[in-house]
């Protein structure tokens, strides 16, 4: 049986991966089962760690601030990066599509924080340059694929160990 986890899901969460069985996170109170509340800004993924075999954030990263001060600094984006890692199963897949730069759709929203480039996921998360351990990430991820779809970033991750 396989599990998957979609950020941001509102009432109906996204099953891209056609996972058996299937749970949301959002920042509102929904009455559906399996979709729990987080803010994704402040809050740890509320599931243990290697759950899901996949995670799924449409149009959602870009709305999670990369610094935030509660009281204290923390690094949200690589916080959430890091939760990702923890949730997914070894091998686990996490999918992401995002408004990036350079398209305007990237910026137009001023609820959109968190400006995605093409190389924030092979450079900052991946297993080779691991830009973000600067940072405190402590995962890793190998880039299956990244593609343009008109200006959105679709981006496919697999957990892989954290090197020592």
């Amino acid at each position: 049986m396989t599990r998957s986890l979609d950020l941001g899901s509102g009432p109906h969460p996204k099953n891209h991966f056609s996972a058996d069985e299937l749970f949301g996170l959002d920042i509102e109170d929904h009455t559906a089962p399996n979709i729990r509340k987080a803010d994704l800004a402040v809050d740890a993924l509320p599931f243990e760690d290697g759950y899901f075999d996949y995670v799924t954030a449409f149009d959602v990263i870009e709305h999670v601030p990369r610094i935030v001060y509660t009281p204290r600094r923390r690094n949200s984006f690589i916080a959430l990066m890091d939760e990702i890692h923890r949730v997914l199963k070894p091998d686990g897949l996490f999918y992401s599509q995002t408004p990036a730069y350079p398209h305007a759709e990237a910026f137009q929203d001023p609820t959109h924080v968190n400006i995605i480039t093409e190389n924030t996921f092979p450079f900052y998360f991946d297993d080779q340059h691991r830009w973000a351990a600067n940072y405190g990430f402590r995962g890793a991820f190998r880039v299956v694929s990244q593609e343009w779809r008109a200006f959105h970033l679709l981006t496919t991750l697999r957990k892989v160990p954290a090197p020592a």
